[in-house]
C-alpha cells in the first residue's frame, strides 16, 4: 500500500528545504526504511531520519518508550500526512475495526447501542489464563446494572436493571491486540508487571465476538503473523519482536536443538572417537572446521562458537590461538573461502566442499552415507530444503535490534509467561494472500527510485568491504634472495654491506602459498630451479632461517606468516655452495672473541672490527693488551668445534668472563684493578654453546698455555687474572697550599701539576710519597704534613681521601685529579668532618677536624670547643639542613656519630644553650605588635621603656602576610608591625596548646602585657622570618601541632577572646577609597569555610560585614611577592567527565590558596565601576622587581 504512493503525490525529500515545495516527510522516510530493509545488504537499518520526520528529537528518539504508544503516534502522523492523497484511508482500511457497545432494558427491552472506533484491542491478562478467555470475558458476557449500580433508562425515564455487552461489529483485515502486562497494585503502592501464563493461539476464529455472524468463516478466522515481546520489569526492559515471513524473503535455518542427556552425549562422543580422524587441535581452521560439520543444521550461532571450542579442545579461543590469529571474527572474515555468514551475521556455515588442511573432503559416496536420513544427499541441501515439520512459508524469525535468528513455533509458546512475555499480538486474516509475484521477490511494487537508492548503496558497501578486506588482510614481508646473501660466522650477512638483502612485497595474507610462490616467480624472471619458502629471523649474529612452508594450499594465514614477517628465498639446500643448519636449535649466538696481542704490532691487527682496549686507553708508555673480535657461531656447535674455527690448537684454554658484583664490573680506569675470567673445564669442550648458557655479547677469552708467562696473565685455581695497560696509568696531583692573601696570579704561580703512575692496587700513601718527592715539598717545608683531596665539578675540595687504601678500593678514579693539601689525612676508622660555631658556615669558612667514628656526640663536641678554645657546657651539637641552614640538634649525646649516620664530609655546627629534655621543646619567642590597634601603641611604650636586656638585632621590623615592606599608602600607614624577642620557652610535646600560651604568660617580657586570660592571646608560627599560621586547638598537643624544637613562636595580645575552628581563616579585609588608588585602613575578619569555602561564601561573608549586597562586591587576593592583585571571581571546575558534573571551586585550593593573614581588597561596583586593585605602591614594586630581573639578566 504504501509503496504505491509516487512523488507526485508525496514530494521528494531532496525538494523539503525549498521554499513552497510539499513535500510528506513521513511516508517518504517510512519508504525507505523498508526498502532499505527489503534491498541494502547489510545488517540493521537506521530510524533516525524516520523518529526525526514526525517530531522526535535526539533525546526522546533515546528514551524508553511504550510499543503500544509508539505504534499510535507513528499511525497518527502517517495519518495526517497522508491527508490529501489516495492513500490518506489504507491505515483506518487495514488496522482500524469497530466495536458496538449495547445497553438492554430488563423492563422494557429498550436497547441503547454507541459504536466505538479501536486501531488495537487493549486486553485485560491479570486474572485470566489465555487470549479466547479475555475475548470471552470481554465480547460475550455481559456486565449487569442492579442494586445500588442501577441504569437510568430513557423510555423508561427512571432507574433500571440493564444488561451491557460490546461486540466486534467492523473487523479489519489485520488485528492488533495489546496485553495489559503491567498493573497497579493499590495494597503497596506500586507497579508490577503480570508474568503469569497466558496462552494464544496461531489462528483464532472471531464469530463468537461478533455481532453479525451470518458471514463464512473465512471472514472471522484470523492467523498469527507477528508477536511483540517484552523482556524487564515495569520500569523498564527490552522489545524484540518474532515475526512470521509470509513472502518467504529470508533465508531460514533449523535453530540448534537442546542437548541430549548426558548419558547419551557420552555414548556419542565415545562412538565418535572411534569414527572420527584424530583432530589436530592446533590447528584452529580444522578445529573450527570440524565443530560447524558437526552440527546437524551444518551451522553455529556466532555467539555460541567460542564455548562450542572450548568444549572439543578443553581450552579457550584467547588462551590457544588469539595471539598468533587474532579474534575469532576476524579470523573466520580471512578465511572467507571456508566459511561464510548466514541469518544476517548470526550464524557460521561451511561453504560447499571447504578445502581442510586435515583431511581431503569425502566422496559423494560417503556423504549420503553418513548425512542424515532426513535430509537430501546433495551438496548444499541443508541450506536449500527446510526441516520436514516446517510447512512452507511458515518460517518465524527473531528480530533482535541488530540480529535476525531462526526460531521455531515452538519458541513462542516460551513466552507465554516470564519476565520475558509477550506484549502485542497482530493477527491477520486468513482469506489474505499474497500474490504469486511477492514471493522471494524483495523488490515487488518497491519504485524504481527507491530501487536504485538502494543498489547505490550497496555498491558503496561493498566498496567500503573490499577496502576493509584489503587493509585488514593485507602483510608486509620482507623477502631476502639467496643470491644477496653468503654464509659467515654462522649466520647469513649480506654480501655487500652497501646494499640491503631484503625486498618489501605487500600480499593478501588470505591467498594460498602458491599464490605467493608464484608472485616471487614472476618477480625474479631470472630465479631457476626450485624455490624453497623459508622463515627466518634478524639475529645480532645474522640471519637465521627457522621452518620451510612446504603446504602451497594453506593460505599465509594459517601458515602463520603475518605482517613484518622475513621470508628466506633459496633452493632449499644450499647458499653459495654452503650448507645451511635450520631450526631453532642452531640459532647463531654472537660471542665475543679476545685474545692477547703485543702493542708494537697493534696497529697491523686492529682493522675488521677488531678492537683493542690498548687503543682506547691512549697510555702512552705502549705494552701489551687485549683485542676483540665480534664472531658468530652456531648454537648446537660445542666448544671444542669453536676452538677449531678459531684456528686455535688443542693446547689452547677457553675462558668466559667471570661476572662479579657491582664493584667487579666497573671498567678499567674506573677505580683500577684487574678483570677476572674463569676457564672452562676439558668436559665444557664436549657441550654446545646452548648447554652452557652463553648468549649473545658474551666474551671468550683465548689463551696459549705459554701466555702465563708473562705479567699480563695470572692463573689462580680455575680463573685467570688479566693485568691489562687500562689498569696501569696514571693519576694527576696538584699541589695547593694555603691561599690566603696574594693575588689570583701569585695563587696560580705557586700551584704545580705533576703525573704519578699508578695502578688499581696502588695505596694511595705510595702516590702521596712520590707526589712530595717530585715537588721536593720535604727540602721546602720539612716536616709538614701533607693530605689527597678529591675536587668536585665545581671546584670545591672535597674531604682528605683515607691513605690507606689503595686506589681502587678508596673509589678514585684514574686518570683523575687529585689535590695535594696541607693537613692530615682520616685513617680508616676516622671521619673528616667540618664545623663552625653559632651559625651556619659560609662556603670556605668552616673548619676542620678528625675523629674517630666511633666516639660520641660529647666527645665530637669537645673536640671541637678544645680547637677553638671555648670552654663551658652550655653548648650543643646540630647539623646542617638540606638548605644549607642550622637544623636539628643531635639529641643522644651518648650515641657515636657512626650510629647518627653522620658520614666523612659532613658539616656541624656548634650552637650555644644547653639542650632540651628528651620529649622537651625549646622554642623561641616574639611579641608580634600591631600598630593598627591603639592599645599596642602604648604597649609598645611600655615596653621600650622595659629594660629586658634584648639588643637591636632581637627587634626587627615585621611584615604581615598580606602586605609589603615598602612605603605605604597614608591610608595604610598602620601595615607594618613589629617583631620583638620575649624569651624562650622549654615544654613537653605532649603539652597542649593552652599550656604553652600559659607559660608564654609566665615570661618576665610579657609581665606589662594586658592579657587577662591564654583566650586574649594569638600564637602564630613563623616560617622565615614570617607569619605563617595559627595556631589552633587549645587541647591539642605540640605533636599533634607538628611543632619542633627551635621553632620560632609570635605571640599576639587581642582585644577580645577568640577560638578559631579548623576550618575558620583570618583574613586582612580593606575597602577601596571609591575614584582614589589607595584603600582604607585594613581590618580582620574570620571567615568561616567549613560549610562552604567557595567565591559565593566569602562574598556573602563580606557583604553582611559591610551591610552591602554580595553582588555589588568585587574581590582580589594581593600578591604582596608580585605586587599584584588575583581577582577573585565565581567558576566552576568539570570534576567527572563521564557524569558531566559541575564543582564549585575551593578557594582553600589552587589557584588561590587562602590562608591566615592574606589580604583581600574590596570594591564596592555600586559607587565605583573601576575594576582596577592596582595601587601606586604596587606601580613601584613591579617597576623594581623589573629593575632587578634585567640587572640579574645583564650580570
Amino acid at each position: 500500500e504504501l509503496f504505491s504512493l509516487g512523488p507526485e503525490e508525496l514530494g521528494c525529500l531532496e525538494d523539503k528545504e525549498k521554499p513552497g515545495a510539499e513535500v510528506r516527510v513521513i511516508p517518504l522516510e517510512l519508504q525507505r526504511l523498508f526498502a532499505s530493509l527489503l534491498l541494502v545488504d547489510q545488517q540493521s537499518a537506521s530510524t533516525a531520519d524516520l523518529t526525526n520526520s514526525f517530531g522526535w528529537n535526539s533525546s526522546e528518539g533515546t528514551n524508553q518508550h511504550d510499543v503500544q504508544e509508539l505504534n499510535r503516534i507513528l499511525f497518527s502522523a502517517l495519518e495526517h500526512s497522508l491527508v490529501g492523497t489516495t492513500g490518506s484511508t489504507f491505515i483506518h482500511r487495514l488496522y482500524h475495526g469497530t466495536i458496538v457497545n449495547s445497553i438492554v432494558c430488563k423492563e422494557c427491552g429498550n436497547v441503547s447501542q454507541r459504536q466505538e472506533d479501536f486501531l488495537d484491542l487493549t486486553l485485560c491478562v491479570c486474572g485470566v489464563s489465555s487470549l479466547e478467555e479475555a475475548l470471552w470475558n470481554m465480547f460475550v458476557e455481559e456486565e449487569l446494572f442492579e442494586g445500588n449500580n442501577l441504569y437510568r433508562c430513557a423510555q423508561c425515564d427512571r432507574l433500571v436493571t440493564a444488561a451491557k455487552s460490546a461486540k466486534l461489529s467492523k473487523l479489519p483485515p489485520f488485528m492488533t491486540m495489546s496485553l495489559l502486562r503491567f498493573s497497579f497494585d493499590f495494597a503497596k503502592c506500586e507497579r508490577y508487571k503480570e508474568t503469569g501464563r497466558y496462552s494464544f493461539p496461531f489462528t483464532i476464529n472471531l464469530r463468537p465476538f461478533c455481532e453479525q455472524t451470518d458471514a463464512e468463516d473465512s471472514d472471522y478466522s484470523y492467523e498469527l503473523f507477528s508477536v511483540i515481546i517484552h523482556k524487564g520489569g515495569c520500569y523498564g526492559g527490552h522489545y524484540h519482536v518474532y515475526i512470521r515471513d509470509i513472502d518467504q524473503l529470508g533465508q531460514w535455518e533449523p535453530p540448534e536443538k537442546e542437548s541430549k542427556p548426558k548419558t547419551k552425549k557420552k555414548v556419542k562422543e565415545e562412538v565418535k572417537e572411534v569414527c572420527e580422524p584424530k583432530l589436530k587441535e592446533d590447528d584452529p581452521l580444522s578445529v573450527l572446521t570440524a565443530i560447524i560439520a558437526e552440527e546437524p543444521s551444518k551451522s553455529v550461532l556466532l555467539d555460541q562458537l567460542g564455548q562450542k571450542l572450548m568444549d572439543k579442545i578443553g581450552s579457550p579461543w584467547s588462551k590457544k590461538f588469539r595471539k598468533h590469529c587474532g579474534p575469532i571474527g576476524k579470523f573466520l572474515q580471512s578465511h572467507n573461502d571456508v566459511f561464510m555468514l548466514v541469518s544476517n551475521g548470526t550464524r557460521v556455515a561451511l561453504k560447499a566442499n571447504p578445502p581442510s588442511p586435515v583431511t581431503e573432503p569425502p566422496s559423494p559416496s560417503e556423504q549420503t552415507t553418513i548425512s542424515d536420513p532426513s535430509t537430501p544427499s546433495h551438496p548444499g541441501a541443508a541450506e536449500q530444503q527446510p526441516e520436514p515439520e516446517q510447512e512452507q512459508g511458515s518460517h518465524w524469525f527473531d528480530l533482535n535490534d541488530s540480529t535476525v535468528t531462526s526460531i521455531r513455533e515452538s519458541d513462542i509458546e516460551k513466552q507465554f509467561q516470564g519476565k520475558e512475555s509477550a506484549y502485542m499480538l497482530f493477527y491477520r486474516k486468513t482469506q489474505l494472500h499474497r500474490p504469486s509475484e511477492a514471493l522471494n521477490n524483495p523488490q515487488y511494487k518497491v519504485p524504481l527510485h527507491l530501487i536504485q537508492m538502494a543498489q547505490e548503496e550497496n555498491i558503496k558497501l561493498q566498496q567500503m568491504r573490499e577496502e576493509f578486506e584489503a587493509t585488514n588482510n593485507t602483510v608486509e614481508l620482507r623477502l631476502h634472495l639467496a643470491p644477496s646473501y653468503r654464509l659467515d660466522n654462522g649466520a647469513l650477512q649480506p654480501v655487500s654491506k652497501e646494499q640491503n638483502g631484503s625486498t618489501t612485497l605487500s600480499f593478501d595474507c588470505r591467498k594460498t602459498v602458491g599464490d605467493l610462490r608464484l608472485a616471487i616467480y614472476q618477480m625474479q624472471e631470472l630465479w631457476e630451479g626450485d624455490m624453497a619458502l623459508t622463515v627466518a629471523k634478524s639475529l645480532p649474529a645474522g640471519l637465521h632461517l627457522y621452518n620451510t612452508v612446504t603446504d602451497d594450499s594453506v593460505s599465509l594465514y594459517s601458515a602463520g606468516i603475518h605482517t613484518n614477517s622475513d621470508l628466506f628465498v633459496w633452493n632449499g639446500r644450499e647458499v653459495c655452495g654452503a650448507t645451511v643448519l635450520t631450526g631453532a636449535e642452531w640459532e647463531p649466538v654472537l660471542l665475543t672473541v679476545v685474545r692477547p696481542f703485543l702493542g708494537e704490532d697493534g696497529d697491523q691487527e686492529v682493522e675488521d672490527g677488531v678492537e683493542c682496549e690498548e687503543g682506547k686507553g691512549g697510555f702512552e708508555n705502549g705494552g701489551s693488551g687485549l683485542k676483540r673480535e665480534a664472531r658468530g657461531f652456531a648454537g648446537g656447535s660445542t666448544l671444542g668445534e669453536v676452538r677449531e674455527a678459531l684456528g686455535e690448537p688443542k693446547e689452547s684454554l677457553l675462558c668466559q668472563e667471570h661476572k662479579r658484583g657491582k664493584r667487579g664490573e666497573q671498567g678499567a680506569g674506573e677505580g683500577g684493578g684487574a678483570s677476572g675470567w674463569r676457564l672452562f673445564p676439558p668436559d665444557d669442550m664436549q657441550r654446545t654453546l646452548k648447554e652452557l648458557s652463553l648468549k649473545d655479547g658474551d666474551a671468550l677469552l683465548v689463551l696459549e698455555p705459554q701466555s702465563f708467562d708473562s705479567s699480563v696473565f695470572t692463573l689462580n685455581g680455575d680463573v685467570v687474572t688479566v693485568t691489562t695497560p687500562s689498569d696501569c696509568r696514571w693519576l694527576q696531583v696538584e699541589f695547593r697550599p694555603h691561599e690566603e692573601g696574594g693575588g689570583e696570579g701569585e695563587k696560580e704561580d705557586e700551584r704545580r701539576k705533576i703525573k704519578v703512575p699508578a695502578t688499581g692496587n696502588m695505596l694511595l700513601c705510595e702516590v702521596k710519597q712520590r707526589a712530595i718527592e717530585e715537588l721536593q715539598l720535604q727540602e721546602q717545608l720539612p716536616g709538614a704534613q701533607y693530605c689527597l683531596r678529591q675536587v668536585d665539578c665545581t671546584g670545591k675540595l672535597l674531604p682528605p681521601v683515607c691513605e690507606e687504601l689503595s686506589v681502587r678500593d678508596s673509589g678514585v678514579r684514574l686518570m683523575t685529579t687529585l689535590t695535594l693539601c696541607p693537613g692530615n689525612a682520616p685513617k680508616a676508622s676516622q671521619l673528616f668532618l667540618h664545623f663552625s660555631v653559632g651559625t651556619a658556615p659560609s662556603a670556605g669558612m668552616e673548619m676542620d677536624i678528625i675523629v674517630e667514628n666511633t666516639c660520641t656526640v660529647k666527645e665530637c663536641l669537645k673536640s671541637m670547643l678544645d680547637a677553638v678554645e671555648l670552654d663551658g657546657t652550655y653548648w650543643h651539637l646540630r647539623r646542617l639542613d638540606w638548605c644549607e641552614e642550622v637544623g636539628e640538634p643531635l639529641m643522644d649525646e651518648d650515641a657515636s656519630l657512626s650510629e647518627l649516620k653522620i658520614s666523612n664530609g659532613d658539616t656541624l655546627v656548634v650552637t650555644e644553650g644547653q639542650l632540651p629534655p628528651k620529649g622537651f621543646l625549646k622554642l623561641s619567642v616574639w611579641l608580634y605588635l600591631d600598630p593598627r590597634n591603639d592599645s599596642a601603641v602604648s604597649m609598645e611604650t611600655d615596653f621600650n621603656q622595659t629594660d629586658n636586656g634584648h639588643t637591636e638585632e632581637q627587634m626587627l621590623e615585621f611584615v604581615t602576610a598580606g602586605e609589603t615592606l615598602s612605603h605605604s599608602p597614608p591610608l595604610c600607614a598602620g601595615n607594618m608591625a613589629e617583631l620583638r624577642s620575649v624569651g624562650q620557652v622549654e615544654i613537653s610535646d605532649e603539652a597542649t596548646l593552652e599550656d604553652l600560651k600559659t607559660q608564654v604568660m609566665t615570661l618576665p617580657a610579657l609581665q606589662d602585657v594586658c592579657m587577662p586570660t591564654t583566650a586574649f592571646m594569638r600564637v602564630w608560627q613563623l616560617e622565615g622570618r614570617r607569619l605563617a599560621r595559627i595556631l589552633r586547638g587549645q587541647q591539642l598537643t605540640l605533636r599533634k601541632l607538628k611543632l619542633t624544637n627551635g621553632t620560632d613562636l609570635s605571640v599576639q595580645p587581642l582585644l577580645k577572646e577568640e577560638d578559631l575552628g579548623p576550618k575558620e581563616v583570618l583574613l586582612n579585609v580593606k575597602m577601596r577609597v571609591p575614584g582614589e588608588r589607595c584603600y582604607y585602613p585594613p581590618e580582620e575578619l574570620v571567615w568561616d569555610a567549613s560549610r562552604d569555602s567557595s567565591p559565593r561564601s566569602l562574598r556573602t561573608c563580606l557583604a553582611a560585614h559591610y551591610g552591602l549586597s554580595p553582588d555589588s562586591l568585587l574581590l582580589a587576593k594581593h600578591q604582596p611577592d608580585k605586587h599584584t592583585w588575583e581577582e577573585i571571581s565565581n567558576w566552576s571546575r568539570q570534576v567527572s567527565k563521564k557524569k558531566k558534573k559541575k564543582k564549585a571551586e575551593s578557594l582553600l585550593g589552587a589557584p588561590f590558596h587562602l590562608k591566615d593573614g592574606d589580604t583581600i581588597g574590596i570594591k564596592n561596583l555600586l559607587i565605583d565601576n573601576n575594576r582596577e586593585f592596582l595601587t601606586l605602591e604596587d606601580e613601584q614594586g613591579r617597576q623594581r622587581l623589573r629593575r632587578q630581573a634585567e640587572q640579574r639578566r645583564k650580570g
